[in-house]
């Protein structure tokens, strides 16, 4: 079975998942998609599987920060061009397994997914 997860190594909602999977002998890979970027393709399948207020991290920092004018009025398009740019504005951790996707970490959803 192949699982990935993508985030940011340093993200402290990443250390949990990753440590989570880890002590459930879980294995995975990581995708860093602050250091390796993240491709259209699989921003707009996780868009279409989960929706972009799931995807979209609005909360975050990152997003926060941008200027009113580029938080306004946010279409699809538009987000995704974001999230290419700055993958710091995508929902962290993005985890692919078994024809799944979890986004976010709460360990009954992993425990649900995996059996732990």
């Amino acid at each position: 079975m192949a699982i990935t997860i993508y985030g940011i190594k340093n993200c402290d909602t990443m250390k949990k998942a990753r440590n989570w999977l880890e002590e459930h002998g879980v294995a995975y890979e990581f995708h860093d998609y602050k250091a390796l970027g993240i491709d259209r393709t699989h921003l707009e399948a996780w868009i279409d599987q989960a929706g972009l207020d799931t995807v979209l991290n609005r909360a975050g920092t990152t997003f926060r920060k941008l200027p009113d004018a580029e938080r306004e009025n946010l279409t699809r398009e538009k987000a995704i061009a974001l999230m290419l740019d700055q993958p710091s504005m995508i929902r962290r951790p993005v985890l692919e397994a078994k024809g799944k996707l979890l986004i976010g970490f709460k360990p009954e959803i992993y425990a649900g997914a995996f059996g732990g």
